[in-house]
């Protein structure tokens, strides 16, 4: 599920006084219907890009969705972190435990149930959620894609849909993305279209910003018996 997805990540973040409600009971976004009518998506992606370049910490709830050619729903869920400059770490705890990892210079993917850690760097990743490009204040949306427009079927209440399709050199990539935004400028949804009918969604809730995270979050230390995957010399040695 990590392997294919490609691009910066497209951050998102509910705002910190609803944290706690569940995704579709929000009341800001009904008092806040029609608060984008008047913008193009070319201020929506402009305010979006100016609020998270204010924003150095953030963490909150992720709620995941994966489909592949039509193989059926895999969900699941748990908590992420973020830190400028580009480090990450991605908990999840349902269906079962493991961890999506950036400590900056490196990228660890580690399943307890397996006993395998693997092990990239940042620039030889892949991954959507590695470069953190837009949440460090590096691009923008309309650098990043090759159209940006307003979609036709809008979100929740108030908010708005932007459709990013991608510039040629990237169809082989992704197909299409949308970004769910509210009326704070804040992303709450993310659907990721890549070619072969892989579609990835990405929910999020109760989001904190600039707050103190642990040094340790972004740090790994395989455990003891861990088997190492070295994605980048395709060899494995156990720690």
């Amino acid at each position: 599920m990590f392997a294919s997805l490609v691009l910066a990540t497209l951050l998102f973040f509910s705002a910190p006084n609803t944290a706690g409600l569940p995704f579709a009971q929000n009341p800001d976004r009904k008092t806040a219907a029609g608060a984008h009518a008047a913008r193009s998506a070319k201020d929506i992606a402009q305010a979006f890009d100016a609020h998270y370049r204010r924003v150095q910490t953030m963490t909150g709830f992720f709620l995941e969705k994966y489909t592949s050619g039509g193989a059926g729903l895999v969900a699941e869920s748990g908590t992420v972190y973020f830190e400028k400059p580009g480090r990450m770490r991605w908990d999840y705890d349902s269906p079962e435990t493991k961890m999506f990892l950036v400590d900056g210079k490196q990228v660890w993917y580690y399943v307890p149930a397996e006993h395998t850690a693997s092990r990239t760097t940042v620039k030889e990743s892949d991954d959507w959620r590695t470069p953190l490009a837009l949440l460090a204040g590096k691009v923008n949306l309309q650098r990043l894609c090759g159209s940006l427009t307003l979609g036709d079927s809008a979100g929740e209440a108030g908010n708005a849909v932007l459709v990013c399709r991608p510039r040629k050199a990237d169809e082989e990539t992704f197909r299409e993305v949308k970004l769910e935004v509210n009326s704070r400028d804040q992303l709450e949804r993310l659907d990721i279209q890549e070619p072969g009918d892989i579609e990835t969604e990405f929910r999020f809730g109760d989001w904190h910003e600039n707050v103190a995270i642990e040094a340790s979050k972004f740090h790994f230390e395989p455990p003891v018996g861990v088997a190492i995957v070295d994605d980048a010399k395709l060899g494995v040695k156990v720690q």
